[in-house]
């Protein structure tokens, strides 16, 4: 049924001389795009909460608290330097940014930013197993790092090519065109 409609309306297409639509986004592409927006808003939200106590005054106090427990279990960073604003801020900062990066830019660079966020989640997953953290204080963290971890695997596996299909019109009716260039059935084209 729907594909006779769409028959009819590639026929009427051709005959009137206009462009056929093009081929619809792919499965993989839409899955890449949600992920891509959905956690570049995340990172951006969870980032802004560790910067500033705008959005949450609440959630704000309870990050400061977190990343002293951090900087107090890890004694390293204290001899680095690195104390626990600087911690809390230079993270916020690069959740943002990563986040701001996954919603709003396209290409290559949307792979670097998700992989910056998976290392920062690997992070802060050893920080609150550090200091002894329950489950359910860190899930969220978890979850995001499979949702990280599985939209990287799906925007690096190659894109699958469908063969190209020609169509010939002849006397009304779409005739496939076999392409001149495909090797003969059984036998492989060696190169």
């Amino acid at each position: 049924m729907v594909s006779d409609q769409l028959v009819q309306g590639r026929r009427a297409a051709a005959e009137a001389g206009r462009p056929l639509p093009g081929p619809m986004a792919s499965p993989r592409t839409v899955t890449i795009v949600a992920l891509s927006v959905a956690l570049g808003l995340f990172f951006v939200f969870m980032g802004t909460i560790k910067l500033t106590p705008r959005l949450s005054k609440d959630a704000y106090n309870e990050m400061k608290r977190a990343y002293k427990s951090y900087v107090r279990a890890l004694p390293v960073l204290k001899k680095m330097g690195v104390n626990s604003i600087l911690l809390r801020k230079s993270i916020g900062a690069l959740e943002v940014a990563c986040g701001i990066v996954m919603t709003l830019v396209p290409g290559r660079p949307k792979d670097v930013a998700n992989f910056f966020l998976l290392l920062l989640v690997l992070a802060v997953l050893f920080f609150h197993q550090l200091v002894g953290d329950p489950l359910k204080r860190y899930a969220h963290a978890l979850v995001f790092g499979i949702l990280l971890t599985c939209r990287l695997l799906i925007a690096r596996q190659p894109e699958e090519q469908p063969p190209e299909k020609r169509i010939l019109m002849v006397n009304g009716d779409e005739q496939p065109v076999a392409h001149e260039a495909a090797p003969e059935k059984g036998k492989v084209k060696v190169s």
